[in-house]
């Protein structure tokens, strides 16, 4: 089992081992902006701006799950491939166990907090008289009874990607998007159950317990040749693994958060100028949100390639792990801000025939385009300090990122052109972000000696240095 879980890090040719686990993982990052873009399709063939509203004002509460999964997701992930590459198996086992018990109990919690408190959290979002009830049955769904299905199908793909099982990881997380395309019709639809809204959410419900169920059983069945384990004896946390698991996962989970104020923010400046406008921001975003998504996978995909390596002390090959994925994320990136900037009309129509709403989408999706290539650098940045275990850099991109660039940005930018300059918001914080990765890589770059690199071709690498 060791030598076929070591090879794709350690010997197998860069090219291949970017691929392998990279492209598997895009496909399980692009899980959730498929079945947000599957619902926006569904309610948008309604033609109801309201029903549409209510999805985009639902998005921030959907994308703070996010801050559980990249807590424990990305946390528990970056410490297990790390531990691998030291050939701490048994640490491995206690991460992952740490991990799940710890998602579950914070799905529960997000249940509870909603459930409490929905009449605030509801205004909070941006609804208005008009979009409450919409709102409230798409979230009844989502997060009332499924918040822990939605954060533990996640995490549990972090944690099987991080001893290489990509695919797997992929599988699990595709099989609930495809059968919640299959679902939302009938749940959405005159012709079916016609909840609207509601019925989009109750479809993404039950598509997020089938991926859960996918991976319960795939660790039954490998569980002799699997080192993720989530059986209740081997939760057992001590201090090394709190210390190791939130000290990448904690800034990665603050970094979420502040992504969920940013939304909330343009939110409510959105609400102001009506229903249009809000249902063609939320189309724009999601529409951009499909390479954005690419790009995280991408670099989230890697990062296990980083840390094993990072901590076997082969620099060399993590360095070429690095490069050749910023050249050919960076080339993808440029490409498609290009075809949505040229096709942005087109891409807006995809999901609604309203025509105000195609004027306002396609005037916001041009902006967003722009911000592409930026987000890229930025993106694989952060993965790679998640991968070295390096939380405060991360943590500090986070706050440049929301507090000091885009939040300030779109009060200045709402100011000075109302609506039409809240996209540039992003497109402005990610291009100040994108020169300070370069700089913070070759600083760290140049921490790294080359000389106690291990051959990519040759035998165990030596330790990681101290």
């Amino acid at each position: 089992m060791e030598d076929r879980k070591t090879y794709l890090f350690e010997r197998a040719p860069i090219s291949n081992a970017v691929f392998s686990m990279a492209v598997p993982t895009v496909l399980s990052s692009l899980v959730m902006v498929i079945y947000s873009l599957a619902d926006t399709y569904f309610v948008g063939i309604l033609n109801d701006p309201i029903q549409n509203a209510a999805v985009t004002l639902a998005s921030p509460i959907l994308l703070a799950f996010n801050a559980v999964n990249n807590l424990f997701g990305v946390g528990s992930s970056s410490m297990m491939s790390r531990s691998l590459g030291k050939k701490e198996y048994e640490t491995v086992r206690k991460v992952a166990a740490f991990g799940f018990y710890c998602s579950l109990c914070c799905g529960l919690l997000f249940s509870l907090f909603y459930s409490v408190f929905r009449g605030p959290l509801l205004t909070l979002l941006g609804t208005g008289a008009e979009t409450f009830q919409a709102t409230a049955g798409y979230l009844k769904w989502t997060v009332a009874l499924g918040a822990a299905p939605a954060i533990l199908n996640v995490v549990m793909a972090y944690m099987v990607r991080s001893e290489g099982s990509t695919l797997h990881a992929s599988i699990g997380t595709m099989s609930g998007c495809v059968l919640n395309i299959l679902l939302d019709p009938i749940f959405i639809l005159p012709w079916g159950l016609d909840m609207g809204a509601a019925g989009a959410g109750c479809a993404t419900f039950l598509s997020n317990c089938a991926a859960c169920v996918y991976f319960f059983v795939l660790l039954l069945v490998k569980r002799k040749s699997t080192y993720v384990s989530i059986h209740p004896r081997m939760f057992r946390p001590n201090k090394e693994i709190v210390l190791g698991v939130c000290g990448v996962g904690l800034p990665a989970s603050i970094q979420n958060l502040l992504n969920v104020t940013g939304m909330t923010v343009l939110n409510n400046f959105t609400s102001g100028f009506g229903p249009d406008a809000v249902a063609a921001m939320g189309i724009a975003y999601k529409v951009y949100m499909v390479p954005m998504q690419i790009s995280m996978g991408f670099s989230q995909g890697i990062m296990p390639l980083i840390s094993y390596n990072y901590a076997a002390g082969n620099y060399r090959r993590m360095k070429r792990v690095v490069g050749f994925s910023a050249r050919i994320t960076l080339s993808f990136m440029a490409a498609i801000a290009a075809g949505y900037f040229i096709g942005a009309s087109f891409f807006i129509r995809l999901f609604i025939q309203n025509a105000d709403i195609v004027a306002y989408g396609t005037s916001f999706l041009r902006a967003m385009c722009l911000a592409l290539p930026f987000i890229n650098m930025d993106f694989l940045a952060v993965g790679i300090f998640q991968a070295m275990g390096r939380g405060r850099n991360s943590f500090l991109f986070a706050i440049l990122r929301k507090i000091l660039l885009e939040i300030p940005a779109l009060y200045v930018l709402n100011y000075f052109f109302p609506l039409y300059g809240l996209p540039y918001a992003q497109v402005i914080a990610e291009f100040i972000l994108a020169i300070a990765a370069v700089l913070v890589l070759r600083k760290i770059y140049g921490e790294l000696a080359d000389g106690d690199a291990a051959e990519e071709s040759g035998g165990a690498p030596p330790a990681p240095a101290r």
